[in-house]
């Protein structure tokens, strides 16, 4: 089924997500889960212990399509794959999340300064009882950052809300000297990935 006769759901509030997605020309609907951990989040991204990274991201990638194809259900909606993805920074073999704010993030970029580390995009779609999983792991090179330039970018802001305290498409893209891998991965949502397992619901991009 082609593209046009067909859309998804995303089950995701990150914009960069929905450029990516419109890159492909993939047509689709936002389904909002909750993430605000005080209001009670849809999905535990809490690591499960002696879990490893790779298995971390496609669970919560998993659950979050689980999830969405559940409030579906419940709400009536017309039935369609849902998309979510799940993206996460791993430095010495240790996750590291989303900064709790300025001075974690600063704390994260001095660890990441002229060092390598890897990013992981787990992406998941679900449709009624299919569910498909595919990671993307890409290995980043940042060069030696300065104190101020780390003080810097954490004022303006970018990196709240980033796994690992960045985004490779905006400033930080300047910390970057090389990567290895997937930069729409990256960015957190592989896009070579994301085609072959829509390719699974007989989504075709052509």
């Amino acid at each position: 089924m082609a593209l046009s006769d067909k859309r998804i759901y995303l089950a995701s509030r990150s914009p960069r997500r929905r450029d990516l997605l419109k890159q492909i020309g993939v047509p689709f609907e936002l389904l909002l889960l909750r993430e605000d951990l005080r209001r009670g989040a849809d999905v535990d991204e809490t690591p499960l212990p002696d879990e490893s990274p790779g298995v971390y991201v496609l669970r919560i990638a998993a659950e979050k399509a689980r999830m969405a194809a559940r409030q579906i259900a419940q709400r009536g909606l017309p039935q369609k794959p849902v998309l979510a993805a799940d993206t996460a920074v791993v430095f010495d073999d240790q996750v590291i999340g989303k900064p709790e704010n300025a001075e974690h993030a600063a704390r994260i970029l001095r660890a990441l300064s002229g060092r390598e580390h890897q990013v992981l995009t787990a992406v998941a779609i679900v449709l009624r009882e299919q569910i498909e999983t595919q990671i993307s792991v890409s290995s980043v090179w940042f060069r030696e950052l300065s104190e101020a330039e780390v003080r810097r970018y954490c004022a303006g802001g970018e990196p709240m809300d980033k796994a690992g305290a960045y985004a490779i498409q905006g400033r930080a893209g300047a910390f970057v000297t090389r990567i290895a891998g997937s930069y729409s991965g990256i960015m957190g949502l592989p896009l070579a990935e994301t085609v072959e397992l829509l390719a699974r619901f007989d989504i075709s991009l052509l």
